[in-house]
């Protein structure tokens, strides 16, 4: 009788201990199911991004296993960085910083274009006196700073029959704000954003788009990882680029819901204004892509025009900041990743 009640004792004990093992086992499995991805943001969220918020919100990354961690942006440190030196895996650029990051020795790759066409335009007050970009020639332009903008601002005028003769001075302001304040002439505006708050302030600007102004065309933004990762981890990029790709054929085919779904995602506060995030949305949701193509598709020539006009512009510098006068521009691209 003892010896029995011995044997329940330690039957109970062996079935408590196999319950506690499978019941950590069912969590580390439940932890296990997801592999972790960190996605580093080039800017605040707005509707460039639309596509990651909209399959974070139907569950599309975790259907593929992938646990998205999304970045903030911070001025003190770009995506490029972040992603070249593998404190992320995947982030958003432009053409113009993966061709820089290649000359500097710290290349990335861009995986996917989210919008076919480049959408900014510069701009002036409509009441200006200026009606054609070499009217641009002695004015002051405000811009953000980056080593290519005189190149492309300057060939813009000159392709009008100006000079491309022009101050440039960096913004510590907002752009609309600097041109109703007069403190400059003319800057560089992205339409489907600082277009759209123009008009719904009722800021009348006269604005010429770049890529039809003398400006090959080119994408921006862009999805990039590292060249690391792409040899690591080529299938969770897959899946990753397939749930992305969802999210923003998605925002193509349901803007309005896309615009609520991006409103009420991001940090409170982020946005006041519901009206202007829908409106920047119906701008831009036709133009993530082309009639009859794949989202997100990159090409050859357009990977090739604009960049070596950067080169040619001696804007693009290595390491040491000598001038950088050519590149390998298959390796800047690959379209290997989208579904």
């Amino acid at each position: 009788m003892k010896s029995l009640k011995f044997f329940g004792l330690g039957l109970g004990i062996i079935i408590i201990v196999i319950v506690i093992f499978l019941g950590m086992k069912v969590k580390v499995n439940k932890k296990s199911a997801y592999s972790p991805l960190l996605l580093a943001m080039d800017w605040t969220p707005n509707t460039n991004h639309s596509g990651i918020y909209v399959a974070l919100a139907k569950g599309w990354y975790k259907a593929q296993g992938i646990a998205l961690k999304i970045l903030p942006y911070s001025p003190a440190v770009s995506s490029d960085i972040l992603v070249s030196n593998g404190k992320a895996d995947v982030g958003i650029s432009a053409t113009e910083g993966v061709v820089a990051d290649a000359a500097s020795g710290n290349p990335v790759v861009s995986i996917g274009a989210i919008i076919q066409h480049n959408t900014s335009s510069l701009a002036a007050l409509a009441n200006n006196g200026i009606t054609r970009p070499r009217d641009f020639d002695g004015k002051i332009y405000g811009g953000f700073g980056a080593p290519y903008e005189n190149a492309v601002v300057g060939e813009v005028i000159k392709k009008d029959g100006g000079k491309g003769d022009f101050k440039n001075v960096t913004l510590s302001i907002d752009s609309l704000q600097a041109l109703e304040s007069h403190k400059v002439d003319f800057v560089w505006i992205f339409d489907g954003w600082e277009g759209i708050q123009a008009k719904q302030q009722g800021i009348g600007l006269i604005t010429f788009p770049i890529n039809t102004n003398g400006i090959a065309d080119y994408y921006t933004p862009v999805f990039i990882t590292s060249p690391k990762e792409i040899k690591q981890n080529p299938q969770l990029l897959k899946k990753f680029m397939k749930a992305t790709s969802q999210g923003y054929m998605y925002a193509i085919a349901h803007p309005h819901e896309t615009a609520d779904i991006l409103f009420h995602a991001v940090p409170k506060g982020t946005f006041t204004n519901l009206n202007f995030i829908l409106a920047s949305q119906l701008y831009l949701s036709p133009r993530y892509v082309d009639s009859g193509r794949k989202w997100g598709l990159q090409d050859k020539t357009t990977w090739e025009k604009y960049p070596q006009f950067m080169l040619d512009s001696q804007a693009i510098v290595d390491a040491k900041g000598k001038p950088v006068t050519k590149l390998n521009f298959n390796s800047l691209f690959t379209n290997q990743f989208l579904p």
